[in-house]
């Protein structure tokens, strides 16, 4: 009875958001990395006609400075290469993001840990670049934080590109701002974006008119997310808060009007969900507003997972992203339809 209980609280919780709850189906998936003891935190990008895909490597999710990030390519999606990987004596190398400069290279996005005593003592963005080819990768060299703003822990997370110029969030101890690159290597502030309840991991996506919207994952209070939006200069913020929690997010547009978007899945409560053993990495399908049109887990996942990569190409997303579902922490790649995320 008192499993019974447990069960029925979580499917009549938060019956808003499952109501649009699917089953995942005919998605496409395939592990496509399982080297090392913990692998996770992923991105994806479409380059020079390749897929890459990018990760850390670790012992475990938070252990110390023994992380490395690491780049793997494939012409076809289906096979896949190792043809970079960075390692910094004494640091940890975590959640490397991929973009495309200006002058067309492929840029290496890390977070870079140094620790003392076994805590965290600093973090601090370090880049690399490709050649024009996307084969060569430089070493991983520290970015600068504009003073202004700088403290130990900055945490730049995830270069958008648009008009020539990088934009990134950092977070802090308790806030975020907005900053700008020409190169990577210093990012200027542009604006403080006011959310409470612990702002962290963000992504930040433009519509066809310049419009940005920064995806915000929120880990005090109710832990909803935000979704924050910015015309040029992108200094003053509006806020739509989400019906639900994020867990290493990322987006995409789909059409003008529709955000596909990658993140863990929790239930309305979210301790229920714990002990009924089902966290997923989803995609939801959700309006210009992040109102929830449909959520499509991915059977394939479960446990520590999520931080997807996601890309449009030839009528598919192409999605990356992380689980422990069958026991190693291990690296996936998922291919839907198109069509059946459209409305």
């Amino acid at each position: 009875m008192k499993y019974l209980s447990i069960l029925l609280l979580f499917l009549f919780s938060g019956c808003s958001i499952n109501k649009s709850l699917e089953t995942s189906g005919k998605i496409e998936v395939q592990k496509i990395w399982d080297q090392s003891p913990h692998n996770a935190f992923t991105d994806l990008l479409r380059f020079k006609n390749k897929f890459y895909c990018t990760f850390r490597e670790g012992p475990g999710h938070v252990s110390g400075p023994t992380g490395n990030a690491r780049i793997l390519s494939s012409l076809d999606g289906k096979n896949w290469q190792n043809i970079a990987s960075f390692k910094l004596d004494g640091m940890d190398v975590r959640d490397p993001k991929l973009s495309i400069t200006p002058d067309k290279r492929i840029m290496v996005l890390i977070d870079v840990e140094t620790y003392k005593d076994g805590k965290v003592e600093t973090r601090k963005p370090y880049v690399s670049y490709s050649d024009k080819n996307g084969e060569n990768f430089s070493q991983p060299e520290p970015s600068k934080v504009d003073p202004k703003i700088a403290v130990k822990s900055d945490w730049v997370w995830r270069v958008t590109w648009n008009k020539g110029t990088g934009y990134a969030i950092d977070y802090q101890p308790g806030a975020i701002f907005l900053l700008k690159t020409t190169d990577g290597k210093y990012f200027e502030n542009v604006s403080k974006i006011d959310i409470d309840g612990s702002p962290n991991e963000c992504t930040i996506r433009f519509d066809k008119n310049g419009k940005m919207y920064v995806l915000v994952r929120r880990e005090e209070g109710d832990k909803k997310g935000v979704l924050a939006i910015c015309d040029f200069p992108y200094t003053t913020w509006q806020f739509r808060k989400l019906k639900f929690q994020l867990g290493g997010p990322d987006f995409i547009f789909l059409n003008d009007h529709t955000l596909l978007i990658g993140s863990r899945y929790y239930s309305a409560d979210q301790v229920e969900q714990k002990k009924l053993n089902i966290t997923k990495t989803a995609v939801f399908v959700t309006d210009i507003k992040g109102n929830v049109l449909k959520i499509i887990p991915i059977d394939e996942s479960g446990g520590d997972t999520s931080y997807p990569g996601m890309l449009l190409y030839k009528n598919n997303l192409w999605f990356s992203y992380y689980s422990s579902h069958e026991g190693k922490t291990s690296i996936y790649l998922a291919k839907l339809s198109l069509d059946r995320l459209k409305q």
